[in-house]
């Protein structure tokens, strides 16, 4: 029973995440916390942070982990392959289709009116979380901190760290921070594997290595793929990573499942799938390694603290989310603004679910496109 829910319930997210992982947490948030009880708001808040500082993708990551509080390790396959199912599959339907006819098909009409719905569900999951977790004025000084360094450019995951170093650094100061700074020093470095040609072992190793040290979420996918794939390996094309990244943008789910289509173009369906179980592997194997260690943390002061600021900070990057759609989805563009005022409307008096919401915004978006 419980097993078949957790398919139900991450299926659906699957099918309807639009929006990034910004929009995938509040709508996990909602499903499992708020609505069904699967987990307590500090739980969620917890794994949202170390699903945050352990590479690759924060959403599917935080399916897994959920999958597996509420049903052990079936749960946790379950769960995430509920949640990239979807993704993959719609994926490899446009991967085939592109081959097909060399291009990606248009669906900006329907997503004129998925942008402004998706950018009101992410400012509802930050104003859930900030003010249910960032309780005192140290932890609000640490998320502005943050959302400042990333607006002025640093990376998400450099800022991450940092927000745990000050979280030590303000509630323990007699505490040596050392071992920290180490670990901040070495985030994200990366050792390079060279490849020769595209077979489907190289294919399967390369998107297995990016799955691993992958920090920073799917953006930071397109910079790998730009440097390796592209400039140096020349296994595609710029025009092709230019599509692979837009079917990524406006299918839903994971972002990362733009590997199905890379894949696909390179070695066919067996290098799609190959390729999506390589970048999601690690995934599965990290929530396994980190997932013990979640809730000791909070035991320890120092553990706990650091904890506290990873949250805060990820709270902040949503926040960042949504301060860049707004700039892009509502300047000079009164429609988005009304569907954006509507959608608010909707979300925050009358408490529609996120998933109703999208519906609602394809429906827009076709409207849009007719008229």
């Amino acid at each position: 029973m419980r097993l078949r829910e957790l398919a139900r319930v991450f299926f659906l997210e699957g099918l309807l995440g639009f929006g990034g992982p910004a929009a995938h947490l509040s709508m996990m948030e909602e499903d499992t916390v708020k609505r069904r009880q699967w987990l307590t708001q500090e739980q969620f808040l917890d794994i949202l942070s170390v699903s945050n500082i352990i590479p690759g993708p924060t959403s599917t990551e935080m399916a897994i982990h959920i999958g597996y509080i509420y049903a052990g390790f079936p749960g946790m396959i379950v769960a995430g392959v509920s949640f990239i199912l979807p993704a993959a599959s719609i994926t490899l339907g446009f991967a085939w289709l592109y081959t097909q006819i060399g291009r990606v098909p248009s669906l900006n009409h329907l997503f004129a009116g998925i942008e402004p719905v998706v950018l009101v569900i992410i400012a509802n999951a930050f104003w859930r979380l900030a003010k249910k977790s960032i309780t005192n004025l140290h932890l609000a000084l640490i998320a502005l901190t943050v959302a400042l360094l990333v607006l002025m450019g640093v990376a998400e995951i450099e800022a991450l760290f940092l927000g745990g170093i000050l979280a030590v650094i303000l509630f323990y100061r007699k505490i040596k921070i050392q071992q920290l700074l180490v670990g901040y020093i070495l985030v994200g470095k990366a050792t390079k594997l060279m490849l020769i040609k595209p077979t489907l072992l190289q294919l399967g190793l390369y998107f297995l290595k990016i799955g691993t040290v992958l920090f920073g979420g799917g953006y930071v996918l397109f910079a790998f793929l730009q440097g390796e794939m592209v400039n140096q390996n020349h296994w595609l094309t710029q025009q092709q990573l230019v599509d692979a990244i837009a079917v990524g943008q406006f299918t839903p789910g994971p972002i990362l499942s733009s590997a199905t289509f890379i894949g696909y173009l390179i070695a066919g369906l067996p290098g799609a799938i190959t390729s999506t179980l390589a970048i999601f592997l690690p995934s599965f194997l990290l929530v396994l390694i980190s997932k013990p260690l979640i809730f000791r943390m909070r035991q320890f002061k120092f553990t706990g603290a650091f904890l506290d600021g990873i949250r805060a900070a990820s709270i902040a990057l949503v926040g960042v989310v949504a301060i860049r759609l707004a700039e892009n989805i509502l300047t000079n563009n009164w429609t988005n603004v009304v569907l954006s005022a509507l959608a608010a409307i909707l979300i925050f008096r009358y408490q529609v679910k996120t998933s109703w919401l999208i519906v609602l915004g394809l429906l827009a978006g076709y409207c849009i496109g007719q008229s």
